[in-house]
């Protein structure tokens, strides 16, 4: 560390050798090594059942949203209670003690507020996936699929370092088209994600499985 007029500045890390350019059409993949893989899908949660059904209580069920025939879990009372949302962030970043977290992040718009806690925790940086035209600067973008239709997200970048190990957070997993969609931009910039983290896992859509060799962390299940 470096004092210049009283302000404490952080001396840059050394940057890696640039990775070999990926064939046209080939999609350029990079995992955390498979022994911390292995460690983050194994341990167990920090918090009591007590804590976790604490949380899993603060979720509310709002049917008929935003169309009929859908169950919308509403995290709005669990952002509300101090608790609560204390409990959510401790479960996950508990994981990652020991690791090298570089950056963490957010998906449009409720992982912009857990990524952004996360990122203080980790000390690590937080960059923002939006929705298009929503970043002023130079920015990849990725096409993905939804239910019905398509969407986009977009980075900008020169938001990750070459080999920067990458948290990925949203509030909620479902299909994992979203958080594939987000892995993909880390990927373009030469970073890897270490694992994907969200509140609400929603396990009979595969979500997880879409995800994978990655580890996905989730603090709620529903079926």
């Amino acid at each position: 560390m470096a004092s210049r007029k009283g302000t404490m500045v952080k001396r840059p890390r050394p940057m890696p050798a640039r990775l070999s350019p990926t064939p046209r059409g080939v999609e350029q993949k990079k995992l955390a090594p498979t022994s911390d893989r292995r460690r983050l899908d194994e341990v167990a949660l920090p918090a009591e059942f007590d804590a976790l059904a604490y949380v899993r209580g603060l979720i509310r069920d709002v049917p008929d949203f935003p169309e009929p025939g859908v169950l919308f879990r509403d995290i709005t009372p669990l952002l509300a209670d101090p608790k609560g949302f204390h409990i959510v962030l401790d479960a996950i970043a508990h994981r990652f003690v020991g690791s090298q977290v570089d950056a963490v992040v957010g998906v449009e718009s409720r992982g912009f507020i857990f990524g952004g806690a996360l990122a203080a925790r980790l000390n690590a940086s937080f960059v923002p996936v939006r929705k298009p035209g929503k970043l002023p600067a130079r920015t990849d973008k990725v096409s993905y699929s939804l239910e019905y239709g398509e969407s986009e997200l977009e980075m900008h970048r020169d938001s990750l370092r070459e080999g920067a190990a990458v948290l990925v957070v949203d509030d909620l997993l479902a299909t994992g088209g979203t958080a594939a969609a987000a892995g993909e931009l880390v990927h373009r910039q030469g970073a890897y994600v270490l694992a994907y983290a969200f509140v609400i896992e929603l396990a009979s859509l595969g979500g997880r499985e879409r995800l994978l060799p990655v580890p996905a962390i989730s603090i709620v299940r529903f079926d």
